[in-house]
């Protein structure tokens, strides 16, 4: 056994592997918010949606609907937001006790690591997940100041502040559903994460897949070919 053997308890299929993690997160992100000219991803379409709902808002008459939207989008993050801090707080349990999970891992012959290693494992999982936690909180609350900017739209649409105001509503929703978006990503690259306890190997297909699932929902998916189909 060499020198790095004996004094690391990692292997250095583990330092791939979160390596793979972390990078692999980045480089989605990055990508699906800054993709190529001629492939947008699904995210950047549905933000020029968006820009053309806030725009049609202004002569819509009554806007009852587009304020059910806007609580919709709120619902929805308040949802993740309070099932991610359920999460975190079992997660914050289990650190406390990696003496058991360390036994149950033995039992299922998941090798014998120290109790420092499952900590290590935990830690990354809960990193992710309050990564997303607040982008689920920032998303909620900028949906609420989308709200509000929808709110002081003049119902008259000639007047001069109306389309303007409306702009503004629409590039604060942007914003919010981006934050919405980050936050999901951070909980599929958490839930990736959980692979890490099955070892390496295991964290290294997660992150794969993850990975892959993402790209295809973004570049690939059928719901991308109806949003980019104008009828015309």
């Amino acid at each position: 056994m060499s020198w790095i053997d004996q004094t690391l308890p990692f292997a250095p299929l583990d330092f791939v592997g979160i390596a793979l993690l972390i990078g692999a997160w980045l480089w989605i992100g990055w990508r699906i918010e800054n993709p190529s000219p001629g492939k947008p991803s699904v995210g950047m379409i549905m933000d020029d949606y968006r820009r053309d709902w806030m725009k049609e808002m202004v002569t819509r008459q009554p806007r009852m609907f587009d304020a059910q939207v806007v609580g919709t989008m709120r619902q929805g993050s308040t949802f993740f937001a309070s099932t991610t801090m359920i999460a975190i707080g079992g997660g914050l349990a289990l650190l406390g006790n990696t003496e058991r999970l360390a036994g149950l891992a033995q039992d299922l012959a998941l090798g014998t690591a120290p109790a420092m290693v499952w900590e290590v494992k935990i830690l990354i999982i809960l990193l992710f997940l309050a990564n997303a936690f607040l982008k689920y909180v920032w998303a909620h609350r900028l949906f609420g100041y989308c709200a509000v900017l929808m709110a002081a739209v003049p119902n008259e649409p000639e007047d001069p502040s109306a389309y303007p105001r409306a702009a503004q509503a629409a590039e604060i929703c942007v914003t919010a559903a981006r934050s919405f978006n980050r936050g999901l990503r951070a909980t599929y690259f958490a839930l990736a994460a959980v692979a890490w306890i099955l070892g390496p190997l295991a964290l290294i297909a997660g992150t794969v897949t993850t990975l892959a699932m993402l790209y295809r929902r973004e570049f690939a998916s059928h719901s991308r070919t109806v949003l980019l189909n104008t009828g015309s």
